[in-house]
Formats: C-alpha cells, sequence, structure tokens
C-alpha cells in the first residue's frame, strides 16, 4: 500500500488532485491507515493512470468515473466522439494560426508604411468589416456574413449595439489580436475548471463568471443581469451552443449555471433577469 504523497510523486500530479479525485468518487483508495490517512494499492495506481491518459485525451471528469468501469463498446464511443471533438479543435486552432500570421503580417505592413502620427492607426470601414468575420472564424464556428446581418437586425436599434459599434470603430489590428488572446485564453480556463469539477457557486467559480463578463464588457456595458440572459442564449443557440461544447462537451450549460449561481450571490434572482 502507498501513501497519497507517494502516489502524488508515482504519477506526477498533486495530492489535492487526488483528494478531488476521492471526494468525487472517480478513484478513491483501498484502504485507510488507523489514523484515517488514503492508502492505495497498485490496482487504485492502475486506476489512475487511466484517469490521467483519459484526462489527456480531453475527457471531461464527470465522465471519466463512468468509462473506468463501463464496457468496452460504450467507452469506445465515447472515444470515437472524443477523437472527432479534438479533430474539429486542431482544424479551429489551424484557421486561428491562419488568422494570426495575416494579422502579424498586416501589422508589419502598417508599421513600415506609417509616418510619424499621434495616435494609434484606425482601421478602414471595410478592413474592420473583413477582421471581425476573421474574428468570428477564430472562435471555430463556421462563420457567415449573414450571422452579423441577423444580429443587427435583432439589436441594431438598441444602445448596446450602438456602443459595441463606436468602440470597434477606434480598435487597432492590435486591439482585435488582443481581443482574440484573451477571449481564447478564457475560454480554456472555463473547459479547465469544468474538467476540473469547479462547483458553481464557488469562489473559484464566481471569479470566473466575473472574468467572462469583463471579457463581454469590452464590446459594451454588460450588467450581471445582461450576462445570465446571453449565457443561456448560449444553451438555447445551436450555433453557440456548438462552439462552446467542441470546446468540452457540456461547457455552455456549466458556465451558465456558473453565471446564474454567482448571480444569485449578488442578489440577482435569475429567472426575474431582464435585459435593461
Amino acid at each position: 500500500m502507498m501513501t497519497v504523497g507517494e502516489v502524488a510523486a508515482l504519477l506526477g500530479v498533486s495530492v489535492r488532485t487526488l483528494h478531488h479525485w476521492d471526494d468525487v468518487g472517480v478513484v478513491r483508495p483501498s484502504r485507510r491507515s488507523q489514523v484515517g490517512y488514503r492508502l492505495y494499492s497498485s490496482g487504485d495506481c492502475q486506476r489512475l493512470e487511466q484517469v490521467l491518459a483519459y484526462r489527456e485525451a480531453g475527457v471531461p471528469l464527470a465522465l471519466i468515473g463512468r468509462l473506468l468501469d463501463a464496457p468496452h463498446m460504450e467507452v469506445l464511443t465515447h472515444l470515437v466522439r472524443q477523437r472527432e471533438l479534438l479533430e474539429e479543435r486542431v482544424c479551429q486552432l489551424t484557421r486561428a494560426l491562419g488568422v494570426i500570421d495575416s494579422m502579424v503580417e498586416r501589422t508589419e505592413a502598417m508599421k513600415k508604411e506609417r509616418k510619424t502620427e499621434e495616435g494609434p492607426q484606425q482601421l478602414p470601414e471595410d478592413t474592420r468589416t473583413a477582421l471581425a468575420g476573421l474574428w468570428g472564424h477564430f472562435w471555430g464556428a463556421t462563420w457567415d456574413p449573414a450571422y452579423a446581418q441577423e444580429a443587427e437586425q435583432r439589436w441594431g436599434r438598441t444602445e448596446q449595439w450602438a456602443q459595441a459599434g463606436h468602440r470597434q470603430a477606434s480598435m487597432t489590428w492590435g486591439d482585435w489580436e488582443q481581443a482574440c488572446q484573451e477571449s481564447e485564453a478564457l475560454e480554456s480556463e472555463l473547459v479547465e475548471a469544468m474538467r476540473r469539477g469547479v462547483v458553481p457557486g464557488s469562489p473559484q467559480a464566481c471569479i470566473l463568471a466575473e472574468r467572462h463578463r469583463s471579457d463581454l464588457s469590452r464590446w459594451f456595458d454588460v450588467s450581471v443581469s445582461q450576462q445570465v440572459l446571453i449565457t443561456r442564449l448560449y444553451e438555447k443557440d445551436e450555433r453557440l451552443r456548438r462552439h462552446y461544447d467542441h470546446r468540452a462537451p457540456g461547457l455552455a450549460a456549466w458556465l451558465r449555471e456558473v453565471v446564474e449561481a454567482c448571480a444569485r450571490i449578488q442578489g440577482l434572482d435569475p429567472q426575474t433577469a431582464r435585459w435593461s
């Protein structure tokens, strides 16, 4: 039998991680010492190695617990689906690299052409429109200019649409690149938090909810009530749900739960959320 510290060193994970996997029932030690310390058998260690392999493949922790004891055909079905999701993610990242390369080339060209000017150089209207389309590709969804037209028809007369348009009109290539990178980083952290089993309503989840609202507020000032409605749309709109669930199955629903739980802590009943 091995102690939790010895197993953690052997597998290259933290003791806290092993404690968490025990608490959620993924891998529980076979025995406890007389004073209550966890003791792991060789079979427990083999099971932990399986968990690490599934986690490396991007399988959510909640699903890993099921796969460890599932029939071979069920495991195969889930692994094939996970491979399809990873292939889609590879394509998404390849498109993102293409966008960044184009932005770098354009930025370097602008630096060479730029003369001594004061203040940031703004992009022409047609260039901003094209870049907005590229930014849509960066998010991994199949971009269609009709989406932008649809959004304008739906929200074009709102105060938030006007505010977003004003902010985008002053954005440079560097601003767009930073927006892409920060949003990408946030979504990666959301995926990792969900896979670690971060509970909606916990301090860590509320920090992520506030970061998400701050990321949205790049475009227009987003209230807690508006954030609740936006994340609810992530789950209801097929295109948005596909984007988030391609990053990790169930991410759209988990993010909505995180935002709603944080809203309750701040005194807002999500069922009463209103846009204005």
